[in-house]
């Protein structure tokens, strides 16, 4: 196929996809002024902007960010920090927070994501020993620390493994589809669920909201909730870092997780951070915007070139993640390429399988961003295992996302 004719899937796709992105837009304003309401009840002003270091007591930029963050996601309390190594660390802390050695986990969303599983104990890579070393040597997951996990088929009957359950301390929902084909969580529908969770049972609710921050007007409503500064809530600018927001009793013990048992909150450098987290939050619901039409237009054109995909260009979107399945190992590679080959950032870089830490198979990555790692930026990625899954996120504006789709088409249509 030449690239005519690919220009003229793409054309035609805007068209179909107007009142799509409209959408997309009219969420993008709600969320802004839920956040301009905060900046401004909050007193925002330059002085939150200073660095602190060393303990960082009386941090009065950290400590009023929090406060922001509590109130845009409707919880009780919460916490920011760049100190936080990526979303997995953020979900490490709640977890660890409010599960005990004898306490049974439950993830009522199917198995969570790749990188969650070492945490948990259930890594099925066997690491090697040194030589006369216990077979049991202690990792420091979970499982290590006598904390039991169970979890339910995506869609299954989930409230009866609860009732049978009397030992689960926390109920485990993943909002996005992570590694698998299912689809995406509303918030709505999950704060349905947490609510009939705290019908049937008193364990703590936690939610991985990575991904799916400001894609909806409304967030999750959970004991803890967790995510990543470098996906949606940190709008490409934010460079390092988690969030943490929930009830005040959860919120607290993930503070002792956070630092230790006694300071919690009350310490913790911002090291001149502040302004960027600060400004991040700001774009961030026009980011999301961005990054959900560049997903919508990526499922418009490559259905049209006989691709499965996830969710459909007309679906409901409640996260920035489109899957593309490609079918063979040259296609998603051939994906990936493209992708990167019209990043801003190493375009020259051809992107290969390789054995990504955290994963249990060899992952192809295309990620041209201005901060390493950041899924808000547009990349794309893949388990080297059938169907051959491209997912794809993010994209700062749209402009740079639909070129980067023609380029990706161009390459798989080779």
């Amino acid at each position: 196929m030449d690239s005519r004719k690919i220009t003229d899937i793409v054309l035609e796709a805007e068209m179909r996809l107007a009142p799509v992105f409209a959408g997309f837009d009219k969420t993008s304003a709600s969320v802004t002024a839920r956040i301009l309401d905060a900046f401004r009840e909050f007193r925002v002003d330059q002085s939150m902007f200073a660095p602190t270091d060393g303990y960082g007591y009386g941090d009065k930029g950290r400590d009023t960010l929090d406060k922001i963050y509590a109130r845009v996601f409707g919880a009780e309390d919460g916490f920011v920090r760049h100190t936080m190594a990526n979303g997995t660390h953020a979900i490490a802390i709640a977890l660890w927070a409010l599960l005990r050695p004898g306490d049974t986990m439950l993830s009522i969303t199917g198995k969570p994501y790749d990188t969650l599983m070492g945490i948990i104990g259930l890594s099925d890579k066997e690491k090697p020993q040194p030589d006369g070393a216990h077979p049991a040597v202690s990792d420091g997951s979970l499982a290590d620390f006598g904390i039991k996990y169970e979890d339910v088929p995506f869609g299954g009957d989930w409230e009866t493994a609860l009732k049978n359950k009397p030992g689960v301390k926390a109920v485990y929902i993943q909002r996005s589809r992570g590694y698998s084909l299912r689809r995406t969580l509303p918030a709505e529908e999950i704060n349905e669920i947490i609510a009939r969770v705290r019908e049937l049972s008193d364990a703590f609710v936690i939610v991985d909201n990575c991904y799916g921050e400001f894609a909806d007007e409304t967030e999750p409503k959970a004991d803890l909730v967790a995510g990543s500064l470098i996906k949606n809530p940190g709008g490409g600018i934010a460079e390092s870092g988690g969030y943490i927001v929930g009830t005040s009793r959860a919120v607290e013990l993930a503070g002792y997780r956070l630092t230790t048992v006694g300071a919690g909150v009350e310490v913790g450098a911002s090291l001149g951070a502040n302004k960027s987290l600060y400004r991040g939050l700001f774009f961030a619901p026009h980011v999301v915007a961005q990054a959900k039409k560049t997903a919508a237009l990526a499922a418009y054109v490559f259905s049209a070139l006989g691709c499965n995909v996830s969710p459909a260009w007309d679906a409901p979107r409640h996260d920035i993640i489109q899957t593309l399945e490609c079918g063979t190992p040259e296609r998603l590679c051939a994906f990936c390429r493209g992708i990167q080959a019209a990043s801003p950032v190493d375009s020259y870089v051809t992107p290969e399988p390789w054995d990504m830490p955290g994963y249990d198979d060899k992952v192809i990555m295309a990620a041209g961003a201005f901060t390493q790692g950041s899924s808000i930026e547009l990349s794309a990625d893949g388990p080297m295992r059938p169907p051959y899954t491209a997912f794809l996120q993010g994209g700062l504006t749209y402009e740079s996302g639909r070129y980067a789709i023609i380029s990706a088409a161009e390459e798989f249509c080779r």
